[in-house]
């Protein structure tokens, strides 16, 4: 499997990425993959979403990622759900 080169990130980016790190394990689960994989290749649109989201208190992000919860921004529950998939979908390959 080659792995895709990913594109210099901007200073937005970078400061979008270095907030992505979170204190717990199970959403760094989803969300560190997330980063490294996807989040530089996706669309403008897509990254301002996960930038949302990112605004959303751990404990609200783990209720969204574990289905306790849903968060009012329907792009964002899409998003969160995308990367689910993508997550668990990934493990079996």
């Amino acid at each position: 499997m080659t792995s895709i080169t990913q594109p210099e990130p901007t200073n937005e980016q970078r400061r979008i990425i270095y907030q992505a790190r979170r204190g717990l394990k199970e959403l760094d689960f989803y969300i560190d993959p997330y980063v490294k994989e996807l989040y530089l290749t996706a669309d403008s649109a897509e990254q301002e979403t996960f930038a949302q989201m990112l605004t959303h208190e751990d404990p609200d992000l783990l209720d969204y990622f574990t289905n306790q919860n849903r968060p009012a921004e329907d792009d964002i529950w899409a998003l969160v759900n995308k990367i689910k998939t993508w997550r668990h979908t990934k493990d079996l390959v």
